[in-house]
C-alpha cells in the first residue's frame, strides 16, 4: 500500500499527478470533500497519458478531465469517458482511502483484464 499526500494538500475538484514505484504508472488523484477518486493516468484510447505536461491536466468548462491527446472526456468521480473516441470505457481505477490523520492510501489497481466485463 502506498501514501500519497494528505487530504489537505490536494484541491478541490483539480487533478494532481501522483507518482510511486509501488503502483503500476503515475495515478491522478481527485478530491471531492472528504473524499479522493484516484485513476491510472492512461487513457483507455490509446493508453497514452491524459496530461499534456507534468502534473499540468485539461478540464472542460463543465468540470471534465480531458485526455489532451485525443479529446476523450471522463467523469472525473466515475472515470468513465462521456465523450470523445473511447465513450462507454472508462479509467482504471485506484483503490483509495482517507485514514484519520487525513494521509491518503493507495492499493494496486486490479490487474487489466480487457475481456472482463
Amino acid at each position: 500500500m502506498s501514501s500519497a499526500p494528505t487530504l489537505e494538500q490536494l484541491p478541490q475538484q483539480q487533478p494532481v499527478a501522483y507518482s510511486d514505484q509501488e503502483l503500476p504508472a503515475e495515478v491522478i488523484l481527485i478530491r471531492d470533500g472528504q473524499q479522493v477518486a484516484a485513476w491510472l493516468n492512461i487513457c483507455p484510447h490509446q493508453g497514452r497519458p491524459l496530461n499534456y505536461a507534468p502534473n499540468k491536466f485539461l478540464q472542460t468548462p463543465d468540470g471534465y478531465l480531458m485526455c489532451a491527446a485525443h479529446g476523450a472526456t471522463f467523469n472525473m468521480q466515475t472515470g468513465e469517458c462521456v465523450n470523445g473516441p473511447c465513450i462507454g470505457a472508462s479509467l482504471r481505477a485506484v483503490p483509495a482511502t482517507v485514514n484519520q490523520q487525513g494521509q491518503i492510501q493507495l492499493s494496486a489497481p486490479e490487474p487489466y483484464n480487457p475481456t472482463a466485463n
